[in-house]
């Protein structure tokens, strides 16, 4: 299994955990359980994608709990980041896709432009026809505050691993590689 599909579970249980008006951490119990019920009884037709290991499951896992830890936060930045819009009148889609990878930039260790690269994905499998690009905006917004604040161009990994030659051209990339680039995430 990849991240990608780890990052989806998460995404899947926030969601879950959103319109139940449920404790993050225990609808998260309750989806490690039915995985682990799919896999033994028929992968075939599972509900999450079939079998996840356990690092898997421990990514999918940090991300939540990182999400109920700092949850004022992170609402408070997208919030200042996204223009035009309240979180009432937001695709809960697009909210809680851009609560994992704001997550994910802050709290995880990969380079931010894979955590946009791989929020853009999931906006786009389970958003709607603007959602990738909406996603896209919000998140390079927020690479582009992180950098006003630091006042730096300090030298970042690229998605591949590699030096980029700062964070706004990470960024830019990022954007570019995302099919429907451009959004700023303003309405």
């Amino acid at each position: 299994m990849s991240r990608q599909r780890a990052r989806e579970l998460a995404f899947r249980t926030l969601f879950q955990s959103e319109r139940g008006a449920e404790p993050l951490l225990e609808v998260w119990r309750n989806v490690r359980i039915e995985v682990a019920e799919e896999a033994a009884e028929s992968p075939e037709d599972a509900v999450y994608g079939g079998a996840l290991g356990l690092d898997d499951l421990a990514f999918a896992e940090g991300r939540l709990q990182a999400v109920g830890e700092h949850r004022e936060e992170l609402d408070a930045r997208l919030a200042a980041a996204i223009t035009g819009w309240s979180f009432g009148q937001m695709a809960q889609t697009d909210l809680n896709v851009l609560r994992i990878a704001s997550t994910e930039m802050s709290y995880g260790s990969e380079p931010p432009e894979v955590a946009i690269e791989m929020a853009v994905r999931l906006a786009k499998k389970f958003g709607g026809d603007e959602s990738g690009r909406f996603v896209n905006g919000v998140l390079a917004k927020l690479i582009r505050e992180d950098e006003a604040r630091a006042g730096t161009d300090a030298p970042v990994r690229d998605a591949a691993g590699g030096p980029a030659a700062d964070r706004g051209a990470a960024a830019q990339g990022a954007a570019e590689q995302s099919a429907e680039a451009g959004d700023d995430g303003s309405a």
